[in-house]
């Protein structure tokens, strides 16, 4: 029998990154408890009042944060305040598929499109890689906000 699960993100600010991996996904930040959003409302402005309403004082609020795939296949990530740095590389890391189906010269340029997209949301690029055949297709090695690597592939 398999498993639900989350993806758990240690961050300075929460909400931030959060919202970073929300453009980057397509995912969702879910309404508070008990909480019906009409169209096109906020729903961090929703937690906000939900919060502020149930007594979170104002320093922590940004504490913890989630987003959610809007269409139930990918797991939820959840962000949660650390104090301490990023210190090292991950250990585990999240592969974008940018590129599904593409090979050769239109992969590597739909990872670029995708990359470029990312920079202006606040990524860093790294290094890309080649493809090198038979094994290993190319892909664009990248970090969030926070430092947390992650792969356009």
């Amino acid at each position: 029998m398999s498993r639900q699960f989350q993806v758990t993100f240690d961050a300075h600010n929460p909400r931030a990154l959060s919202s970073f991996w929300r453009d980057v996904l397509g995912y969702e930040h879910p309404a508070p408890p008990e909480t019906e959003l009409p169209e096109g409302a906020d729903p961090l402005a929703a937690w906000d009042a939900f919060l502020a309403r149930v007594g979170v004082p104002e320093d922590e609020r940004d504490s913890r944060s989630a987003i959610e795939d809007p269409d139930g296949r990918g797991p939820r990530l959840f962000f949660q305040r650390v104090p301490e740095d990023k210190v090292a590389k991950n250990r585990v890391h999240l592969d974008i598929r940018a590129a599904p189906g593409l090979e050769g010269d239109a992969r590597m340029a739909a990872l670029e499109e995708e990359c470029t997209r990312l920079v202006a949301l606040g990524a860093r690029r790294l290094r890309r890689h080649e493809d090198a055949p038979p094994l290993v297709t190319g892909f664009i090695v990248m970090t969030d906000p926070e430092g947390n690597e992650f792969c356009l592939d």
